[in-house]
């Protein structure tokens, strides 16, 4: 039965080819993927497979029903874009939307499910157990489309759940994953700092919302070597700092804001904490006011044991994967870990390194190796079959 669904996935590559290049031509941003929920839920109905849409907004649910009795597993697949000017050179399938770019793989991510479903739905007959194909909208924005899919029952019934994601920086073949965080909590924050403005000539007259932020955004810098366990990880970074004064103004506000990375719900915690209190602390000093407002997006990525070794095992038998690589944690943030929250499963990275220059994710010139969409299709197909048995 395996071979059967590698042979028909080599068949169908050039479809999933032709799928990709269309998606990325014709990219939609986060909450706003109405034509491309509507291509995927054509693409399922024409085939004749159950499919229901708007699910918790723009997703798209599609079933497939094995003959045999046996468990359900879910597949989940993301398909939003990113608001990014598509700087690629050399290639016929640039995005053709003005400012807006598949920069982090998602039009891989749909092009492989949706092959993956098809080639699942001609085996039906052969197959044991329910396959739930989630095809995802918005990972990209918080709140994230994850959530609502979930609130809207997408996960009634299933046993586990298993998603990939083409990594543009791993060597192509390899499979990364680990048991336990894969992904960290990544959380946003903004800072306005209201000081007194002045003429620069006479700074005793003001209070200076450019000094009162520096100071910050020094002090804040010793909190994860500090504060933080050194055995555990976390990253603030500032990314934003803004007065936009003339040259000889000293400048009365200030805005800040900047992302909280980390593993844990308790050092998530002690960041916001000890952020506010260094925050409040120099502001006193000073004698200037503040708002600060930590906003909470994507919890981390924990991956369960008995699933993220099945797929370990699973991927060391699947034509195309050269090595299945115990990884570290990523700082990057992914709404996948909603699905793991509520239920078993394993989120996994699947190598994708182009041949030539290499772009990391959410670049404007970021590509991928198009042969690691059948690495990932096959690994997906043979977990969710095997699941079964």
């Amino acid at each position: 039965m395996i071979d059967t669904l590698y042979a028909k996935l080599d068949a169908a590559y050039p479809e999933m080819v032709e799928i990709r290049r269309h998606l990325h031509m014709n990219p939609e941003p986060s909450f706003q993927e109405t034509q491309t929920a509507q291509f995927i839920r054509d693409y399922y109905e024409k085939l004749g497979v159950d499919v229901k849409h708007n699910i918790g907004g723009n997703g798209v649910v599609a079933t497939i029903q094995g003959a045999k009795p046996g468990k359900t597993v879910a597949l989940r697949a993301d398909f939003d874009a990113l608001p990014i000017q598509d700087q690629k050179e050399g290639v016929s399938y640039r995005s053709t939307v003005d400012g807006v770019m598949h920069a982090c793989g998602h039009d891989g991510h749909t092009a492989t499910l949706l092959v993956l479903g098809k080639t699942l739905y001609t085996m039906r007959e052969e197959l044991a157990g329910t396959y739930i194909l989630i095809h995802q909208h918005a990972e990209e924005l918080v709140p994230g489309g994850a959530k609502s899919m979930i609130e809207a029952g997408v996960l009634e019934g299933v046993d586990a759940i298993f998603g990939t994601h083409l990594w543009s920086t791993t060597p192509f073949g390899r499979i990364d994953t680990r048991v336990g965080p894969i992904m960290a909590a990544a959380d946003s924050f903004q800072l306005k700092i209201q000081g007194r403005g002045g003429h620069g000539a006479s700074p005793h007259e003001t209070i200076d919302a450019v000094v009162v932020g520096s100071q910050i955004v020094s002090t804040l810098q010793s909190l994860v070597s500090r504060r933080v366990d050194p055995l555990e990880s976390a990253v603030l970074s500032i990314g934003s700092f803004v007065a936009q004064n003339p040259f000889n103004i000293i400048a009365d506000q200030a805005v800040l804001s900047g992302t909280v990375r980390s593993f844990k719900e308790d050092v998530r915690s002690l960041m916001e904490t000890e952020m506010e209190r260094v925050i409040k602390g120099t502001s006193l000093a000073n004698n200037s006011r503040y708002e600060f407002n930590f906003k909470r997006g994507y919890p981390a990525v924990i991956n369960h044991e008995k699933e993220t070794l099945y797929i370990k095992s699973i991927a060391e038998t699947v034509p195309g994967v050269t090595e299945v690589f115990d990884c570290p944690p990523q700082m990057g943030g992914e709404d996948f870990a909603y699905y793991l929250e509520e239920i078993p499963g394993a989120f996994f990275f699947t190598g994708a390194m182009p041949d030539g220059d290499v772009f990391p994710h959410h670049h404007p010139k970021f590509d991928f190796k198009e042969e690691a969409m059948l690495v990932a299709a096959k690994t997906l197909g043979t977990a969710a079959i095997h699941f079964h048995q």
